[in-house]
Order: structure tokens, then C-alpha cells, then sequence
């Protein structure tokens, strides 16, 4: 995958987003249990020296499959214990007619503390997963649940998964490619406009921060001739955590 072509039509998008997600899913495989967690401890104690983190109050986090990606358990129990509200991923059947939006969308929902924390069922690919029974007396961002609102949310910080980053050479903003359903995109978009307009930065984008976690593997190289494929929907993040203690910041140009 080329660098030099900068902007492609959705289906040649899509292919090329697809070809990656597979060779990615190859690549990650073969990395051992005993490496991710290595790493994973290499990003949360990076993640203990980053300011944004710890001043944070209010702090979203996705929380782990078992292999494959960096391990967020760690940084769960941490954030609790620190006092912080720690919001993670609800996966719900979307209130919008068909056409207007996705079948299925998701939000951000509070943990109420360790134990709640540690009562979490694993689904089907072994995420630790919140009930939709213990939905209410949860916080949310955005809201939407069940075709009723719920008051907005705003978070400091977003710690987001992936599959593949890159550094675009023309902006030295991070570019991410997702696992494919929009979940994120669609959630920053609503959020986006849920957000008024103090907590907006000068470029229309919520405040909130944005940074992924990765596995040293998931940066392509520039040398490698490989890069992350972008439509104009798909917008930088602000920085990534990754395996080897290194934390990659977007140019301020690229994040506003």
C-alpha cells in the first residue's frame, strides 16, 4: 500500500482498508501472550508519567480482547482506584430509522467501581462486557439508549484500540485504521455534536483527547511502503501510546 496516493474512491478505500485489516490480523497472531503483556506494561507505566492521564477526571478506555491488541486491564483498576470515573464501550441497537445511521451504535458508560469492574461477563470474543440489565444508575456519553436520551457526558480523555497507525507524512498527524464497524467514528461524530461550544476546539472537534494503545507491530514503517488508508471522514488522533514506552504525538496542525 502505497504511500503516494493521498485520497481514493470508497470502494478502492474500502479494499485497501480490508487488505490491511487481514495482513494485520496475520502479523498480530503471531505475536506471544507473554510480549503483549510485556508491552502492556511498557504503555501503562508510560501512561503514569503523561499528564493528561492523571489530571484526567473523567476517563474512556476500551477494555481488552484477550490477545492481539494492548491488554487495558491494568489501566481499569488503576484509573478506579485513583478516584477517576472510567467510562467503556456499550454496544447497543442504534434508535435510528433505517438509513438515517447504523443498525448498531455505540456509547460510553461508567463502571460504578472494582467490584462492578471485575462482574463484567466476557462475550463471545472475550471483552469484558457491561449487561444491559445494570444500564440504569450508569452515566453516559452520549446517550440515545433505548430511543431516550440521557444527559451529556464530557470526557478528558479517549483511549481507543486499533489495528494499524501511521505517521502521515505530509501533516506528521497519527492516522488509525479501526477494526471496520465505525464504532468510533460514529461515536465521536455524535459526540461531537453533543458537545457544546466551550467544549470545542477551534476546529469544530470536541476538547476531548483522543489517544490509541498499540502494540510496537501495529506502527507501519514509512520504509516498509505500507500506510494506513484515509477517506475524508477519517480524522487524526492525538497521540499514541505505544508497546516499547513510546508515546507519538500528532503534529498541532494535524489534531488542531
Amino acid at each position: 500500500m502505497s504511500r503516494e496516493k493521498t485520497s481514493m474512491n470508497s470502494a478502492a478505500l474500502g479494499a485497501a482498508k480490508s487488505q490491511l485489516r487481514s495482513l494485520m490480523k496475520q502479523r498480530l497472531a503471531n505475536i506471544s501472550r507473554e510480549t503483549i503483556s510485556s508491552q502492556s506494561t511498557r504503555v501503562f507505566n508510560a501512561l503514569l508519567r503523561f499528564n493528561p492521564y492523571t489530571d484526567a477526571k473523567r476517563v474512556a478506555v476500551y477494555l481488552s480482547m484477550p490477545g492481539g491488541e494492548i491488554q487495558t486491564d491494568t489501566i481499569v483498576r488503576h484509573a478506579l482506584s485513583s478516584g477517576k470515573q472510567v467510562f467503556v464501550p456499550y454496544l447497543h441497537k442504534s434508535s435510528l430509522k433505517p438509513g438515517d445511521g447504523p443498525a448498531r451504535v455505540m456509547d460510553m458508560v461508567s463502571l460504578k467501581g472494582i467490584e462492578d469492574y471485575e462482574a463484567l461477563r466476557r462475550d463471545k470474543w472475550g471483552i469484558p462486557s457491561i449487561d444491559a440489565a445494570t444500564l440504569p444508575g450508569r452515566e453516559r456519553s452520549v446517550g440515545e439508549l433505548d430511543g431516550s436520551e440521557s444527559g451529556h457526558v464530557t470526557l478528558d480523555l479517549i483511549l481507543m484500540p486499533g489495528v494499524a497507525f501511521d505517521v502521515d507524512p505530509q501533516s506528521q498527524s497519527i492516522r488509525r485504521l479501526g477494526h471496520g464497524r465505525g464504532f468510533y467514528d460514529y461515536f465521536l461524530h455524535r459526540y461531537a455534536l453533543a458537545a457544546s461550544t466551550e467544549e470545542r476546539a477551534p476546529n469544530g472537534r470536541p476538547a476531548v483527547l483522543l489517544y490509541a494503545l498499540a502494540l510496537k507491530e501495529q506502527l507501519l514503517s514509512s520504509s516498509s511502503g505500507e500506510a494506513v488508508p484515509v477517506g475524508p471522514h477519517d480524522q487524526p488522533i492525538d497521540g499514541l501510546f505505544l508497546g516499547d514506552g513510546q508515546i507519538k504525538e500528532s503534529a498541532k496542525s494535524g489534531t488542531g
